[in-house]
């Protein structure tokens, strides 16, 4: 069964997913291993000078990456290309921290 995305495929649809699925998943990954409790936010100060920041945003640029492939799969170029840009901010920052 192929999934039809043809009149979805626009750059800006794939763009903010592409931007709120790292963010998203930063929270649920921080609120779920938090050696803060909930306060994800105290635990992203504490993170911010160290490697361990660096490492995070590179985790979470994996989900954009699987969305990628999936629009990539059902020809779906726009949004795919969408996805990816709107995650560079997120890899470009992970290696500057690394």
């Amino acid at each position: 069964m192929k999934i039809d995305f043809s009149k979805y495929n626009h750059f800006w649809l794939g763009f903010l997913p592409g931007l709120l699925i790292p963010a998203l998943f930063i929270w649920v990954y921080m609120h779920q291993f938090s050696p803060f409790g909930s306060d994800v936010f105290k635990t992203l100060i504490d993170l911010y000078p160290s490697v361990l920041l660096g490492k995070l945003l590179l985790l979470s640029a994996f989900p954009n990456l699987a969305l990628m492939f999936v629009f990539y799969k059902t020809d779906s170029f726009k949004l795919a290309i969408g996805v990816l840009s709107g995650g560079m901010p997120y890899l470009i920052s992970s290696f500057f921290m690394l």
